[in-house]
């Protein structure tokens, strides 16, 4: 009986620690790239366009000859934005599908159904999408940002501005509650009252808008310059942002910065009466670079669609995907830890015209970007860092973890602890 790959990886990441310098192929089957993005219910507005890129850097790469000598194949899933599905759908794809890594999830529910799973069986994922922090898993590269990359200095921006009360509107998961519970301490730090701050959740696929957005502006008429901030998940925000316009909230007035709305969500939407409101990013489609226009038109031409939009979770799947690519050339083998080893301190050229780093804490290191809708749905960047950002998946503006940190180099592995211990290192009780 084959040994499943991951097993066999371990000896050839074995025999690769001996003899060190790289190794063979494994053997002549493809290596398998399971994509764990949802093609239906509410997320499918926001997760399909990642399945397909994806597949066209799978395809990029088998025209380019392959990896380590081998055809690369995705294996693809529908999870239906079912969080249980999830996990059924992860355990498929490394038990019976045997696949050498994962891209996937969007929210982050999806994410925690799955971590368990990834952890239990040693899998590796990809995280494309930005979070809420308060996480550090081995088996996680968190391709997206951290709240220090996009939450914090998209409020700070706002403070900035001179706005004084804000309405944190949100679907009703972890993201949305966590964020805001540091977005709330943030705020409380920088002299804004807890009388300010309204906050209020809904379903996922919520689309009566209209009861909440008429409390937004009874809220934002009361003498203090008023902002919304929106983690509003999948598609729900498609209503959302027209019960904005049919009730008149002007950007001018009171703007709405989105972490979870980009060119994708708005391309099904009339923008013109949206035009002024903002999102928070670390890339966006206008950003000018060599990188993005050739990944925009190869994107096109693969899906043979003119009209296609790109987004920030594409560019992070684009980073990921050839870091990862790196990473197994580098270890000369897919086995998980070794490629894990093997990706820190990886780099890419990305989209937005940074070079970006994967850190030791299994975070990216990301420009900032703020930006604002404009004609036509795309987003004119009106804010962005001069340099990359180390992602910090543990909040400082929460007591239970502002001393906390996250290490997985040899020796420590230190997901969240303030002293590595040798159980942390590896040396007791650790496989």
């Amino acid at each position: 009986m084959r040994l499943p790959k991951r097993l066999l990886g371990l000896t050839v990441g074995a025999a690769l620690a001996l003899a060190g310098g790289p190794v063979a192929a494994q053997d002549g089957e493809p290596i398998k790239v399971g994509v764990l993005h949802s093609l239906s219910g509410t997320m499918a507005i926001s997760e399909t366009t990642l399945k397909d890129t994806v597949e066209m850097m799978v395809s990029d790469l088998n025209e380019s000859g392959g990896l380590l000598g081998r055809e690369v194949e995705t294996v693809v899933v529908d999870p239906a934005s079912d969080w249980d599905l999830f996990a059924e759908k992860a355990r498929q794809l490394i038990e019976v599908e045997d696949v050498d890594v994962v891209f996937g999830c969007w929210t982050s529910a999806s994410r925690k159904a799955v971590l368990p799973v990834f952890e239990e069986l040693d899998g590796l994922l990809f995280y494309p999408v930005q979070y809420e922090g308060q996480e550090a898993s081995k088996n996680i590269f968190y391709t997206g940002a951290a709240p220090n990359q996009q939450s914090i200095p998209a409020t700070k921006y706002l403070l900035d501005q001179g706005f004084e009360r804000f309405a944190l509107l949100g679907t009703d998961y972890v993201f949305p509650r966590t964020t805001n519970k540091i977005l709330d301490a943030y705020l409380n730090q920088n002299g804004i009252s807890d009388d300010d701050i309204m906050v209020n959740y809904t379903p996922f696929g919520h689309s009566d808008w209209q009861s909440i957005i008429s409390r937004v502006k009874s809220f934002a008429n009361q003498g203090k310059r008023t902002a919304i901030i929106s983690t509003i998940n999948g598609d729900a925000n498609v209503p959302f942002y027209k019960e904005l316009a049919n009730q008149g909230v002007d950007a001018l007035d009171t703007p709405v910065v989105a972490f979870s709305v980009g060119e994708q969500e708005l391309s099904g939407i009339d923008t013109d009466p949206l035009i002024g409101h903002l999102a928070a990013w670390n890339y966006f489609m206008t950003v000018e670079t060599p990188e993005n226009d050739k990944f925009i038109a190869n994107f096109r031409e693969f899906t043979d669609d003119e009209d296609r939009v790109v987004n920030d979770p594409m560019e992070a799947h684009y980073i990921g995907f050839n870091m990862w690519v790196q990473a197994v050339r580098q270890a000369g083998t897919t086995d998980v830890a070794a490629v894990r080893n093997a990706m820190y301190g990886q780099t890419v050229q990305s989209l937005s015209g940074f070079e970006v780093a994967m850190n030791e804490n299994h975070h990216l290191s990301k420009p900032v970007m703020i930006g604002e809708i404009g004609p036509g749905g795309q987003f004119n960047i009106v804010q962005k860092t001069d340099e990359a950002i180390p992602g910090d998946p543990w909040s400082d503006y929460l007591p239970e973890s502002e001393n906390l940190t996250a290490d997985w180099t040899y020796p420590w592995v230190c997901g969240g602890c303030e002293e590595p211990t040798f159980a942390d290192a590896g040396l007791i009780g650790v496989d």
